[in-house]
């Protein structure tokens, strides 16, 4: 009977990275910012062009740029020039500054929703009382990242999450965060500047 069980060896399972770039993505260049935000601003999508623009601004985790309420970014009704938002993942306040660009995109994103203190600023299809999960949210940047085109094996995904089983993870398993990519987009930029 045992020599029956181990006549049928296992089948091979192939790796889920076979024949995939693995390892660190380069970060979005500016030049790739650029071609993001000038391509949701023709297409008029409001709240895509707002949510991009803070997650660059902030380099806040996906799941924290998701929970931003309207309160945090745009307390008098207008986006402020500074926010401070609490990060879920290690509790500490993160002040950062709000581009004009970014301030225009959400002052046009919160005319046109009509969206109140209190409220999240980015809401799903799960009701306007919750927020936007980070998983639609990891979905709208492979979009913003596939419409660019212009280097598809070179994704940026802005939430860390351990299930996700995808071939653009960093060397050590994990999806490239929101602020890696901003932290990686500053000191590119900074190194062309330096070489000019």
């Amino acid at each position: 009977m045992q020599d029956h069980v181990n006549a049928f060896p296992a089948p091979k399972r192939v790796p889920w990275n076979k024949g995939k770039l693995t390892g660190a993505k380069p970060p979005l260049r500016p030049k790739h910012v650029w071609s993001i935000r000038t391509k949701l601003q023709i297409e008029g999508r409001a709240r895509d062009l707002a949510m991009f623009n803070l997650a660059i601004d902030s380099k806040l985790r996906g799941c924290d740029v998701v929970a931003i309420r309207v309160e945090d970014i745009a307390a008098g009704g207008y986006a402020a020039d500074r926010a401070t938002v609490r990060q879920k993942k290690t509790g500490r306040p993160v002040r950062f500054e709000l581009s004009e660009q970014t301030r225009q995109a959400v002052d046009d994103y919160l005319k046109a929703t009509g969206k109140r203190p209190g409220e999240f600023l980015f809401t799903g299809h799960r009701g306007a009382a919750r927020s936007m999960t980070t998983r639609q949210y990891a979905r709208l940047v492979s979009e913003w990242n596939r419409q660019r085109r212009s280097r598809p094996e070179a994704v940026w995904d802005p939430f860390p999450a351990p299930h996700q089983s995808d071939p653009d993870l960093s060397t050590d398993g994990q999806p490239q965060s929101c602020s890696a990519l901003a932290r990686s987009s500053l000191r590119h930029s900074t190194s062309e500047a330096d070489a000019r």
